[in-house]
């Protein structure tokens, strides 16, 4: 009995201490894997961390085209009351307008040079302080010379910027990213041209001679959040590699990529892209001369990139945008009040639009998203036109038309507006890219000048409807263009895409330049 429940006593220990030693295996099973779960939490949490940090980044470098949104989208309106107030002429009004877009170019062109010397983020934030100061003379300025002072200055600022900005988020910003950040900076733009008409409306009904420079002064207010950002924003970790500042480049990639290994590779590829390994490859070679007598593969680049930043204006938007209320008062609708409010529809149509190429643009790709957009774009601008010509001043006219210019800046926004800062930002090797990019924003902001610039005079001797079947051929045109000289690049790293514009034999050639680096690299 006793050995009976001894050995009952015994089974219960027997299972007690079973029980207890398989929590205790289970135990230090879970322990075991803990470091693992440990591991993974941390990396997601790194990715995390990294993923916040870099759209933080692009954020901030954007800040500068919410300045060049904002005066797009407050002229339209503003230059209704300095018309009123100064007493300007229709030509003044165009040059002006445009002025901006011609000036910019000087930016542009500094920008690549300045931005190799002080490097991407120092850049930024000197385009803000030079928009800042040509801002605060526009809105205190007593006559049309002093506001053209103030716009050439503004206009210096702005061509820094849109410049500056696509370069840094592409340089910065991990390749399954790179599109929809690199797309921040059109964002803000739209975003700012919905600043300057919401600004228009606002202020329409305070007196004529004190409107339109509380409107242009409003603009300051964006520099102060950029000056803020340069305390928050790291320098381009490719500038660093160039500069072979390798410690500071490392940490960067830290921020801005996901596990070390990663930050080994990209390191890599920088490093044989900017040719450190290599420095005398900068003597060989200049930049400038590379670019004005370019190789095949560097040809196609330029073309590319040029052509796409062509297109981008002078299929119109900015004629749409800036003398929208002009194209609605030939609709039919009469009163500035009437006119403000129906460009806020339209900038409202153009930021909400340009939030789904962000959604897109990383998914479906660059190519396809720029066919919806050109073709998008033909259809409308051809409707516009047909619009203005048969159902003007009546109430269909004015509903067809703000139905055609809506759509038109709702393709124009999905697709070839972010688009083309995204493309000819990742398209040109690093040894090249800040001038042939400045080269691009060049041809950009010709374009838009050109257009804001004679569009009233050209709507004069061929009619408003005529202008824009002008457009209509154009945009036709640009579908060709995306269909022979677009590459896709989604989801390839800077260094892939530039490999896309060689011909076999330039494949060869770069393969075989950097072998004979690795080789010459080889410990010894």
């Amino acid at each position: 009995m006793v050995l009976g429940n001894g050995g009952e006593n015994g089974n219960g220990n027997g299972e007690s201490v079973s029980e207890f030693q398989l929590g205790k295996k289970n135990r230090y099973k879970r322990m075991e894997s803990d470091p693992l779960e440990e591991e993974e939490e941390e990396e997601e949490l790194q990715r995390h961390h990294t993923k916040k940090f870099v759209v933080a980044c692009a954020i901030f470098a954007s800040l500068n085209s919410v300045l060049l949104g904002y005066d797009v989208g407050v002229m339209s309106g503003a230059i209704i009351f300095i018309q009123e107030d100064l007493k300007i002429s229709e030509v003044q009004v165009e040059v002006l307008v445009g002025i901006l877009s011609i000036i910019s170019l000087l930016g542009s062109l500094a920008g690549g040079k300045t931005s190799d010397a002080i490097g991407r983020k120092w850049t930024i934030g000197l385009a803000a302080i030079v928009f800042q100061s040509g801002a605060g003379i526009m809105a205190l300025s007593p006559s049309f010379a002093v506001l053209m002072v103030g716009r050439l200055l503004a206009g210096i600022g702005i061509g820094f910027g849109v410049m500056i900005a696509p370069v840094y988020i592409a340089e910065i910003a991990p390749a399954v990213a790179r599109g929809s950040l690199t797309s921040f900076p059109e964002i803000f733009v739209n975003f700012g041209i919905l600043l300057g008409y919401v600004s228009n409306y606002a202020f329409s009904g305070l007196p004529a001679h004190i409107n339109w420079r509380i409107m242009l002064g409003v603009g300051i207010l964006p520099s102060i959040f950029i000056g803020f950002a340069l305390f928050v924003i790291p320098e381009s970790p490719r500038w660093l590699v160039v500069q072979n500042r390798i410690d500071e480049a490392r940490l960067v990639l830290c921020k801005t990529n996901g596990s070390d290994i990663e930050v080994e590779e990209r390191l890599k590829e920088i490093q044989l892209a900017a040719g450190s390994v290599n420095a005398e490859k900068y003597e060989v070679k200049s930049v400038w001369k590379e670019i004005l007598k370019p190789s095949p593969s560097v040809r196609r680049m330029l073309i590319t990139g040029c052509g796409i930043q062509c297109f981008q204006q002078i299929t119109g938007i900015d004629a749409t945008v800036y003398y929208s209320p002009t194209i609605f008062k030939e609709a039919g609708i009469k009163g500035n009040t009437q006119l403000l409010a129906a460009t806020v529809a339209v900038g409202f149509t153009k930021t909400l639009f340009i939030l789904v190429a962000i959604i897109l643009i990383d998914k479906l790709g660059r190519k396809p998203l720029l066919y919806i957009s050109t073709i998008g774009m033909t259809t409308c601008l051809f409707c516009l036109s047909l619009t203005l010509a048969f159902f003007g001043n009546g109430k269909l006219g004015i509903i067809l038309a703000i139905l055609a210019v809506c759509g038109n800046v709702a393709f124009f926004s999905v697709g070839i507006g972010p688009i083309c800062w995204v493309v000819s930002s990742e398209i040109f090797p690093l040894r090249l890219r800040a001038q042939a990019s400045a080269l691009g924003a060049v041809g950009s902001r010709v374009s838009s000048g050109v257009i804001a610039m004679s569009f009233l005079s050209v709507s004069r001797a061929i009619t408003v409807a005529g202008t824009f079947f002008v457009f209509f051929v154009i945009s036709a045109i640009s579908v060709a263009f995306v269909y022979n000289c677009i590459p896709e690049t989604k989801g390839k790293s800077l260094e892939e895409i530039e490999m896309l514009f060689q011909d076999e034999t330039e494949r060869v050639e770069v393969e075989m330049e950097d072998a004979a680096r690795l080789v010459q690299n080889e410990p010894k």
